[in-house]
């Protein structure tokens, strides 16, 4: 199990400690002893076979680099162990955590008509386009409060399809949720997903009263987002969203905020759309790679990860030369480490988040719905499929296989389960193309961070899990 990743990325040579989370910053010939080191750990005297491959430094400056890493390693942040969790116990850890989040899909219909998208233009692949009525969203409020158990603060996302297609269902959802609170001692944050479309002014303005976040789909240059996000009459949707995007994003005040956008294998060349949409005045993007099996034309393909990789090291560099862009991929906390027990399970998925229909049916997540495999249940009877729901908590990175020989485990949780099946047919399998993705942002934001610290020689010292929870 690799415990020390080595790696260089935008001029920097650096290490991660997997199991303790201590990032180091290095010269070249630390670095080099470091990388041809092996698993670890390192004995005492510096072996003649590293000092004779590296000959090309002079001893006494081998033995000085030598005695560095030791000092790293005595010290708890060099080739540490995995001692926070006995793998084994994973599969002990409580199968169906409380629910404190619900994606509320109060629309199955929309009115652009995505090339990618996963949802099949709005339906979800039904055939059948509809709107969430009030008595169904009341009772998935009223499901939600009961699931939540003592937990305070829940979560609700209205989505899609278009949600502003169902406008009055989305108010009178927040003004029942609100008057709820008071009585079970519950306090709801609301976030919106919408393409725009039909925004004016009077949503805006109630958008930036009630909801606590809002992502706004787009997909960066005017010609980029035409292509792949038209409207359904075949029409480009650019320049419809974009003046009503400003306008929102301008009354937002220090309320949360993602513009988000979807790259495909057809442009790659995804570090212009971040930053067309900084120039337009969007500080938080976020870009992800479309998903898919082998066969999906815009999906993301293993022959074209050098090129992504590429990519995203272009980005961090220019966005060293620019503070108005808040790329999400490139945020990595490591003055508080990567937490093992709080990191273990990822999103939550079926267990502590779910998502609900407009027919009151629930699912794991948005990029489950319609996989009847995978119904939980429904929130007019209130059932919910404790065995899915099991199959879900028990999957982290300890469970995952290929998660654990992956020195970015801690950060990224075991990945998605949805890609799994989606590109696998099995949610326990990872989606190794979406993995090596997202190793590569983490080296990247890895990186920014010790530029942004001024080259420090230790970027974080190292997590205690002492006063986690799950």
């Amino acid at each position: 199990m690799m415990t020390v990743h080595t790696f260089t990325a935008l001029g920097q040579y650096l290490a991660a400690d997997v199991n303790s989370g201590a990032v180091h910053v290095l010269d070249e010939l630390t670095y080099d002893l470091l990388r041809r080191a092996g698993e670890g750990p390192l004995g005492e005297e510096l072996p003649q076979e590293l000092a004779d491959q590296l000959s090309r430094y002079d001893r006494a400056s081998l033995e000085e680099g030598w005695q560095e890493l030791l000092e790293l390693q005595k010290a708890g942040l060099l080739f540490t162990t995995d001692d926070y969790l006995d793998p084994e116990a994973a599969m002990a850890l409580p199968k169906a955590a409380v629910v404190k989040a619900l994606c509320l899909h109060v629309s199955h219909d929309c009115n652009l008509r995505c090339r990618y998208c996963f949802a099949s233009t709005g339906d979800f692949g039904t055939g059948h386009r509809t709107t969430m009525d009030l008595e169904t969203a009341k009772k998935a409020i009223d499901w939600v409060v009961a699931k939540s158990g003592k937990r305070r603060n829940i979560e609700i996302d209205f989505f899609g399809g278009e949600p502003l297609m169902a406008l009055d269902t989305v108010k009178q959802t927040v003004r029942y949720a609100r008057s709820l609170e008071e009585e079970h001692d519950k306090v709801f944050r609301f976030t919106i997903t919408t393409n725009g479309i039909l925004l004016d002014d009077e949503t805006i303005d109630y958008i930036n009263q009630e909801m606590s976040n809002v992502v706004l789909s787009l997909d960066g240059r005017q010609e980029v987002n035409d292509k792949m996000r038209p409207t359904a009459n075949g029409k480009g949707s650019y320049d419809i969203i974009v003046p009503k995007f400003q306008k929102l994003v301008a009354g937002r005040g220090t309320k949360d905020y993602y513009v988000r956008g979807t790259f495909t294998r057809n442009d790659l060349d995804f570090a212009q759309d971040v930053l067309h949409m900084g120039d337009l005045g969007f500080r938080h993007v976020s870009v992800e790679p479309c998903s898919g099996p082998s066969d999906d034309p815009y999906a993301i393909r293993p022959e074209d990860l050098s090129r992504v990789e590429e990519e995203y090291e272009m980005l961090a560099r220019a966005l060293m030369e620019r503070n108005d862009i808040n790329f999400f991929h490139f945020n990595v906390d490591l003055s508080q480490g990567p937490c093992v027990i709080k990191r273990l399970r990822g999103c939550g998925a079926g267990c502590e988040y779910v998502a609900i229909t407009p027919d009151g049916d629930i699912y794991p997540c948005h990029q489950f719905v319609g996989k009847e495999d995978y119904r939980m249940g429904s929130v007019h009877d209130g059932s919910f499929d404790m065995e899915i729901s099991g199959q879900f908590a028990r999957q982290n990175i300890y469970t995952r296989p290929a998660c654990r020989e992956c020195w970015a485990r801690f950060y990224c949780s075991g990945g998605c389960s949805a890609s799994n099946l989606l590109v696998h047919g099995d949610i326990t399998k990872s989606n190794e193309t979406a993995c090596s993705m997202e190793r590569k942002r983490l080296e990247c934001a890895i990186a920014l961070n010790a530029i942004a610290a001024g080259m420090g020689q230790q970027l974080y010292t190292g997590c205690s899990n002492t006063g986690c929870d799950l």
